[in-house]
């Protein structure tokens, strides 16, 4: 399970065909994607032919088809020289990264932007006109915005702590009735049993900490309903928070 957890579940990787060819001083190596987006890198050097023709072809191949850690997975490599050339190995890879992220470049550059959509006037409106602490609305922003698209009442986070009283702190769907078969579902059809078993609330301890359980049956959910703790109030300091449009310049030390 771990292992399977590791593995890549999904990757997509755009298609290249790759084309190495002789140029006036040196080689050049033209790159095109799936898309018909095309660029190419040229490398200027002294060409020399390679002692062992077959290695030497293989050592271009070997080199010029490493695209791993990149977008692109290699479709076709055609070595079109008018020989097998001896090229040292950092110069393949170097003329290898710089074709790559020049097809990378040309690829955003053709990239369509559509443009932002109007907002639509009058802005919609919200489904339900009362929001309670579930929405989990913290800041001033997010509390117009609701007001905005018609929204009435709003109540503050959890977090903001004027939840003062018992809450559903956690809604799940596991269920401890059912985990018990103490569930009026699993009753349901049974002989001398049916409506004998209901969904009253249950109470989780631990030490001197104690948690109900309230079951809501319909939906099949189970919530976990206490209050925040006096320490937890008490130690409730509020931290001005401030957002950047931009990551801000660090300051130097004595200013």
């Amino acid at each position: 399970w771990d292992r399977m957890l590791e593995r890549k579940s999904a990757e997509r990787l755009m298609g290249v065909w790759m084309m190495l060819s002789d140029i006036d001083g040196g080689l050049r190596l033209a790159v095109t994607d799936e898309r018909g987006v095309a660029a190419h890198a040229d490398a200027l050097l002294e060409l020399q032919p390679a002692r062992d023709v077959e290695r030497g072809t293989a050592t271009l191949r070997e080199h010029l088809s490493k695209v791993g850690g990149t977008l692109f997975s290699l479709n076709e490599l055609t070595i079109a020289t008018a020989q097998p050339w001896f090229v040292p190995a950092s110069r393949l890879n170097a003329l290898r990264r710089e074709a790559l992220d020049k097809l990378e470049q040309a690829r955003l550059d053709q990239r369509e932007i559509l443009p932002r959509a109007a907002p639509v006037e009058p802005p919609a409106t919200y489904p339900d006109d009362a929001l309670t602490y579930l929405a989990n609305v913290y800041n001033q922003p997010a509390h117009d915005f609701y007001m905005k698209h018609g929204v009435k009442v709003v109540e503050a986070a959890y977090e903001s702590h004027e939840e003062q009283g018992e809450v559903s702190l956690m809604i799940t769907k596991h269920c401890v009735r059912w985990s018990m078969s103490l569930c009026p579902k699993q009753a349901k059809g049974v002989t001398g049993v049916q409506g004998t078993v209901r969904a009253e609330p249950l109470v989780l301890q631990n030490g001197s900490e104690k948690l109900t359980l309230r079951f809501d049956c319909k939906p099949c959910e189970m919530h976990v309903v206490g209050k925040i703790k006096k320490q937890v109030m008490n130690a409730a300091l509020a931290v001005p928070m401030t957002f950047f449009r931009t990551r801000p310049e660090p300051q130097r030390a004595g200013t």
